[in-house]
């Protein structure tokens, strides 16, 4: 039975990509919402840069027993194997977000397909910032953090000079995000939305 103070997200998607560091920043913003309680854990695949790898942000409303995901709520997938190798451990309400230009192959009706890297590379010119696309998006479609809160966290963690790539891109992700079918999301995120 999954506890309903506890949700659960993991990045995953190859090393290079970013993927730990947005998992970072997210924990640091979900760290500065009132009231709540934050683990963050990752692992990297045996090939760091180019193999599998997941970081994973566990959200509660009390304290925190076990840092690990069990049930995921949300699952971002940036690449086909890191959506092939993690959906399953998705719980059966639960949301697949994927880079559409990265992942052909959607397991689930219940899934957000956004490309990431062409939004990056169109916005930017570098794809470099697709993590912080996929940031935008994730933060709000969880409905675990404020969006001022996202991007004050991700201030305080991009390189200096970089601040406005990734603020731009962070907010490329938000925009895109909004664009969702509502009826894939679970009614708490739609009450934020409906209070923006």
């Amino acid at each position: 039975m999954k506890n309903d103070q506890r949700y659960e997200i993991r990045f995953s998607g190859s090393g290079g990509q970013g993927i730990i560091t947005a998992a970072v920043v997210m924990a640091d913003a979900v760290a500065r919402e009132a009231g709540k309680h934050v683990c963050q854990t990752q692992s990297y695949g045996p090939e760091a840069r180019g193999g599998k790898s997941k970081a994973e942000v566990v959200v509660s409303d009390s304290p925190i027993d076990y840092p690990k995901a069990l049930s995921i709520d949300l699952l971002l997938a940036m690449t086909q194997v890191a959506c092939d190798a993690y959906f399953f451990d998705i719980r059966p309400e639960g949301l697949l977000v994927v880079d559409s230009d990265l992942v052909d192959q959607v397991p689930t009706s219940r899934a957000v397909t956004i490309p990431f890297t062409r939004i990056a590379r169109e916005l930017t010119g570098k794809e470099l910032v697709a993590n912080m696309v996929a940031l935008g998006a994730v933060g709000l479609l969880s409905g675990q953090v404020s969006m001022t809160g996202l991007e004050a966290a991700l201030m305080k963690r991009v390189p200096k000079g970089t601040e406005e790539m990734n603020r731009q891109a962070l907010q490329a992700g938000i925009v895109e995000a909004k664009k969702i079918d509502l009826s894939l999301l679970p009614r708490s995120v739609i009450s934020d939305w409906a209070d923006d």
